[in-house]
């Protein structure tokens, strides 16, 4: 109840701060997409931006056994995302900042000791100092820069949801620092490099780091020159850029005694030696994860590639209890290969395709598996109107059970 009762009390203070601002100098935003009310000051020593979005998504599984045919079916309805955002600048335009709030069950996922068994609900808090010419500085908690799927934000996917190598190896958001960079050579090409460090645990957690700390570098080559609309980091060729375009990008991430079973993402890795029920310790592992991504686009037509690969010095612990039981760990390593492509009609209707294959390491004891996946979208207003669906057929390898998932999802984006 504690934490229900905080979560609306933060939703309508936000609400409330956004009704005084656009009461005393905002504005109602004329363009759809683009924000709901646009507050500037004054003295115009701070401005901001405030929208909202939500996913509703309806999902149906089948499972079809290669031996006995059609099995069972699952389907499901659920507000996939439901969001609340702002951003803007504060004393100067150089010093940046942006809020994000989630508000469906799926965006605060689960409250535990690390979060205060609070509601899991900022997303992003952060704020951005362009202090010396391409340089940046970023500080709170926000997207590491890991695979570029992941990066691009959920509103702006070409396809109903991320590809399964997101799902299996992401290094999703954290808190601490990003240095960011970017340079040009000759006339069109364009280096941007990142460096961060943080906490390595995953967002919201507010007690004592456990392991060390994560680091991330990125470095990212686009030779033909910058996209239109920073298009290297959305989803569909929207823009239907007059001239090729592509970005190619590398990141290294090395998790310091990680605790938890996906690098920063997954569960805690804990032990109960004497099986009273209560904690007793952590499981700790280094994890690096290697990415390595492209994007290209060319008048309507859209490719990315993605490769993931996690290795990890431990990657399964064992413990022996006070029963002479034992408690084991096991990190989930491997790789995997994610192709995706896509071209958009003039009639804004896009047809897309999608290739991912997940290869556990063996010793995980995990199968590795293939799916494959045909989507139509229909872009009313960009992707802040739109309507995708998608078929999915999932094979795993040592099994006769094979899936297939049908989703539709409306999305609308303020």
């Amino acid at each position: 109840i504690k934490s229900k009762r905080m979560k609306n009390g933060l939703v309508l203070g936000l609400l409330s701060i956004v009704l005084l601002s656009y009461s005393s100098h905002g504005q109602l935003n004329t363009t759809f997409g683009k924000g709901i009310i646009n507050a500037v000051s004054e003295d115009s020593t701070w401005s901001m931006k405030f929208g909202l979005r939500f996913q509703s998504l309806y999902s149906g599984e089948t499972t079809i056994n290669d031996n006995t045919g059609v099995g069972s079916s699952t389907n499901e309805f659920l507000i996939r995302r439901s969001r609340l955002k702002f951003d803007g600048f504060a004393f100067s335009p150089k010093l940046k900042y942006k809020l994000e709030i989630g508000l469906s069950n799926r965006d605060i996922g689960k409250a535990s000791d690390r979060t205060n068994v609070a509601p899991n609900m900022i997303l992003d808090a952060v704020l951005k100092w362009n202090f010396y010419q391409n340089f940046e500085l970023w500080a709170g908690q926000t997207k590491l820069p890991g695979n570029r799927e992941r990066v691009i934000s959920s509103a702006n996917m070409q396809m109903v949801d991320r590809s399964q190598l997101n799902s299996n190896f992401n290094i999703d958001r954290d808190i601490g620092l990003q240095l960011r960079h970017k340079f040009q050579i000759g006339n069109q090409f364009v280096v941007k490099e990142i460096v961060a460090m943080s906490q390595g645990e995953g967002r919201n957690v507010v007690q004592d780091n456990i392991g060390g700390l994560q680091y991330t570098g990125r470095l990212e080559l686009l030779p033909l020159g910058d996209f239109s609309s920073k298009g290297d980091y959305f989803g569909s060729d929207l823009k239907r850029e007059a001239k090729p375009k592509l970005a190619i990008g590398a990141t290294y991430d090395y998790n310091d005694r990680a605790v938890k079973d996906r690098s920063n993402q997954g569960s805690y890795m804990t032990y109960d030696t004497d099986k009273d029920g209560n904690f007793d310790g952590y499981f700790y592992s280094n994890i690096a994860t290697v990415f390595v991504d492209m994007m290209f686009k060319y008048k309507g037509v859209s490719i990315m590639g993605e490769y993931a690969d996690r290795s990890s010095d431990q990657t399964v612990q064992t413990i022996v209890n006070d029963d002479l039981s034992t408690t084991t760990a096991t990190v989930f390593t491997g790789n995997s290969l994610n192709l995706q492509a896509g071209y958009l009609f003039k009639s804004n209707w896009e047809v897309s395709g999608r290739y991912t294959e997940v290869n556990p390491t063996k010793v995980t004891g995990k199968s590795a598996f293939q799916q494959y996946t045909f989507g139509v979208s229909k872009y009313i207003v960009g992707h802040s109107l739109k309507v995708q669906s998608d078929v999915s057929y999932t094979t795993t390898d040592n099994s006769t059970n094979n899936k297939l998932m049908y989703r539709l999802q409306f999305d609308i984006h303020f």
